[in-house]
């Protein structure tokens, strides 16, 4: 129980650097205009609305990796249970990405492939670390 714990919360690490990095990669492809509040709710939703498709799909992206990388850590680490390991650390990806869509208005299309994409990708990086394991 104690490694799935510590599998858990090493994907959940995980998850978050992927997050991390996609935004970064975004943001650096398609920064933001000069002297944009990053900080106000009104300003990002125009921002994001006003998003060419290669930025929103770096963000989709990046929740799918974080789920599939983060799964992976903690299947592999959480030897016993990869499976749960691994969907919980998806789940809280999905509960990341349902917070960032119920806060910040997003197209249609980025909150259903945001919503589906978590734990199918979570699921996987359980199975492809029990087939690195077995």
């Amino acid at each position: 129980m104690g490694r799935s714990i510590l599998g858990i919360l090493a994907g959940i690490v995980m998850a978050w650097l992927t997050i991390t990095l996609s935004q970064l990669l975004s943001a650096s492809l398609y920064p933001p205009p000069a002297g944009m509040d990053l900080r106000d709710p009104a300003a990002l939703a125009d921002f994001i609305a006003a998003a060419p498709l290669g930025a929103m799909l770096c963000v989709v992206l990046g929740y799918g990796l974080a789920a599939l990388f983060g799964g992976w850590v903690a299947a592999r680490i959480g030897r016993q249970h990869p499976s749960v390991a691994a969907l919980v650390v998806g789940a809280l990806v999905l509960a990341g990405v349902i917070a960032n869509y119920s806060l910040i208005p997003h197209p249609l299309w980025m909150v259903v492939v945001g919503a589906v994409l978590p734990l199918p990708a979570a699921w996987l990086g359980g199975r492809l670390a029990r087939a690195r394991v077995g």
